[in-house]
């Protein structure tokens, strides 16, 4: 077998991350191809639907002093746009990308502190470079689009602006900031059209809208969109939907072994394959394999020592008659105690068995 480089390790190791918050906007947002999807084809901004990936620039560890520990997810992300401003430059904007779970009534106020904090960052950086440029009357921040990427099945409900979390609101309205977020609900986006959009982030946000094993075999999607992304998708791209899926397969306690499998189909490109498997899981069946492939694993390893069927049943805990049956087929000449082989026979014969 060839070993694993140091890269391949790395990857295994962050599918197996049991974070399920690895689903949600730092695993997604922090991937630049996925991130120029979201602001090209779901923030309704005109000039940035020709933002390309190697125009985002992720700054978000020079603002992580700003983000507690329950909010590790968030990416602050530079944008560079050409020739949109008043000359023909290189215009820089701050995408701010909040990623929820749950309902939080408060993310407005929040999101006023962060962009505060990314306005003062940048004086600081203007004034070391121009000492006394931001007491000039031509001194101009750069503009911040603060977004909040939901991924809950519930109705987001909290309020896109700040003045509903302010006392006597239209007393004071003229003096209360001025903006709003914009929201990004996969609650919002139906099958249909997020299939219609045809893109990365489309599949991932059809993924993280599973909550069940029915869900599961219900996605059903079609071929050609499936096959499309699968073979055309950047390597970084096939990683980030691969730990999603992880992530999504471990909240229906599916086997890790079984995990393992379709992420290896997927990192193959074998798209269909992939997704044959993946809409008709079942949960149940799958935990029942890999338990009993657990076990030939464990009798073989102990005919290998020279132990008797009746002491390996004694070890497993299991009847004497079922290990004597692993024991025959292991046996055989042409299994010679070979895991996979075993257990592909056990399916087989227990499939002929009448009902």
């Amino acid at each position: 077998m060839q070993e694993e480089t140091t890269e391949q390790i790395k990857e295994r190791r962050q599918i197996s991350n049991h974070n399920v918050a690895d689903s949600g906007g730092k695993l997604i947002f922090e991937n630049p191809t996925l991130c120029s999807q979201l602001l090209r084809e779901y923030s309704g901004i005109e000039i940035l639907k020709d933002v390309k990936p190697e125009d985002i620039e992720d700054v978000t560890e020079r603002f992580i002093p700003m983000f507690t520990d329950e909010r590790e997810a968030d990416v602050v992300k530079k944008v560079h746009l050409t020739g949109v401003g008043d000359e023909d430059d290189d215009d820089v904007f701050i995408a701010l990308i909040e990623h929820k779970s749950g309902v939080e009534y408060n993310v407005v106020m929040q999101i006023l502190r962060y962009m505060v904090y990314i306005w003062e960052d940048y004086e600081k950086q203007m004034e070391t470079l121009h000492p006394g440029i931001s007491h000039t009357k031509g001194f101009k921040y750069p503009p911040i689009l603060p977004i909040v990427y939901y991924e809950d099945r519930s109705e987001w409900n909290a309020s896109e602006t700040l003045h509903p979390r302010i006392a006597l609101e239209r007393v004071f309205s003229e003096y209360i900031p001025d903006f709003k977020y914009h929201l990004i609900s996969i609650n919002n986006f139906g099958k249909e059209e997020l299939i219609g959009r045809n893109d990365s982030l489309s599949l991932v946000m059809l993924l993280n809208r599973i909550r069940n094993a029915e869900e599961f075999r219900a996605l059903n999607l079609p071929k050609d969109y499936i096959d499309r992304l699968i073979t055309e998708s950047p390597k970084d791209v096939l990683s980030v939907i691969a730990r999603v899926i992880a992530v999504v397969l471990r909240k229906q306690n599916i086997p890790e072994d079984a995990i393992n499998d379709l992420v290896d189909q997927l990192k193959e490109r074998k798209g269909m394959a992939l997704f044959d498997n993946y809409v008709g899981f079942d949960v149940q069946e799958e935990w029942r394999k890999a338990e009993q492939k657990y076990l030939v694993n464990q009798v073989c390893k102990k005919l290998k020592r020279g132990l008797t069927p009746d002491a390996i049943a004694i070890e497993t805990e299991e009847s004497l008659d079922y290990i004597q049956e692993i024991c025959k087929i292991a046996c055989r000449s042409e299994m010679d105690c070979d895991v996979d082989k075993v257990f592909d026979e056990l399916q087989k014969k227990r499939k002929s068995m009448p009902v």
